[in-house]
C-alpha cells in the first residue's frame, strides 16, 4: 500500500525545483496532490504528468504577491474534495542583490522578505487548521533552511525569516498536538536546482563542498523524501521536529574542510 493513500494533499509553489520534487513525490505515494501556483497552465501540464503515471494531482491559484489567495487556495481544495490531509509550505525566497549583512543590506527589502516568508507559512496554516480539525488532524510541513540555524555572511533576511518559520512550525505543533495535528519542518542544505546553482560559482559550490561530510549537493529528491515520511504515519508519533537534510554540513569542526578535503 502506497504511504499516503486516500490523501488530500497542497503543495505551494510546485512547478520547479523542490515543490515540484515534492508534489510528484507524494503523487507517486498515493494522494491527490493540489499545486498551489501563479501560473495555471504549468500547473496543470504538471498534474496531467502525474495523473498519466496513475496519480491524481489538480491545480489551484496561488500567488505569493498577493497574500489573500494562501486562503482562497485551502478553500477551493475544501470545496472540491472536502478536506486537506498534508499541508506543505513550500514558498520562500530572497533577492541576493539586495538581501545582503545587516549593515549594506537594504532595509524596506529586508522587511518585505521576512513578511513574505513568514505570512507564506503563517496565513495557509491559519486557514487550514480549523478544517484539519473538523476532519481529525492532518499533517504541516514547512519548508525552512539549514541556514536558519547556523549564521551565515549574507542573506540575513531569508535566514532571519526561516528561522522565524522554525519557530512557529513548534508552535503550530504544540498549539494544536491534542487535535492530531502534526507540524514539522524540513531544513535543506544546498539543494541542487536550477535557481540554486544559477546564484552560485562552480568555485563557491566546490568550496562549499568541502564543509558537507557527505561531499555532494542535495538533490531536490531528497527534500521530497523527507516530506513524505512527514506526511505519513511512519513520523505519527513526531511533532515539532527541524530535521536538516543537508549531508552534515554544520555539523564537524570548522577545521573539517581544511583537513579533510584535499
Amino acid at each position: 500500500m502506497k504511504k499516503l493513500e486516500n490523501k488530500i494533499a497542497l503543495v505551494t509553489s510546485s512547478t520547479r525545483g523542490i515543490g515540484l520534487a515534492i508534489a510528484e513525490r507524494i503523487g507517486d505515494n498515493g494522494a491527490k496532490v493540489y499545486l498551489a501556483v501563479r501560473r495555471p497552465e504549468a500547473g496543470r501540464e504538471i498534474a496531467n504528468k502525474i495523473i498519466a503515471k496513475g496519480g491524481n494531482a489538480d491545480v489551484v491559484y496561488f500567488d505569493a504577491k498577493k497574500p489573500e489567495t494562501y486562503k482562497t487556495m485551502i478553500r477551493e481544495v475544501i470545496e472540491k474534495d472536502k478536506r486537506l490531509d498534508i499541508l506543505v509550505n513550500n514558498y520562500g525566497g530572497t533577492d541576493v542583490k539586495v538581501d545582503l549583512d545587516v549593515v549594506n543590506g537594504n532595509e524596506d527589502e529586508f522587511f518585505r522578505i521576512v513578511k513574505d516568508n513568514l505570512q507564506s507559512v503563517y496565513l495557509p496554516s491559519k486557514e487550514a487548521i480549523p478544517y484539519m480539525i473538523k476532519n481529525g488532524g492532518g499533517s504541516i510541513i514547512n519548508i525552512s533552511t539549514i541556514g536558519s540555524v547556523i549564521p551565515d555572511l549574507s542573506r540575513v533576511a531569508y535566514v532571519v525569516s526561516k528561522a522565524a518559520i522554525n519557530s512557529l512550525t513548534q508552535n503550530i505543533a504544540i498549539q494544536y498536538a491534542r487535535d492530531k495535528i502534526r507540524c514539522n519542518a524540513v531544513l535543506p542544505g544546498f539543494i541542487a536546482t536550477d535557481s540554486a546553482k544559477d546564484n552560485m560559482s562552480e568555485e563557491f559550490l566546490n568550496a562549499f563542498l568541502k564543509h558537507v561530510p557527505l561531499n555532494r549537493a542535495g538533490e531536490a529528491e531528497d527534500i521530497a523524501n523527507a516530506v513524505v515520511f512527514y506526511a505519513s504515519d511512519d513520523s505519527s508519533y513526531i511533532t515539532g521536529n527541524l530535521l536538516e537534510v543537508a549531508g552534515g554540513f554544520g555539523i564537524p569542526t570548522p577545521l573539517f574542510g581544511d583537513s579533510i578535503r584535499k
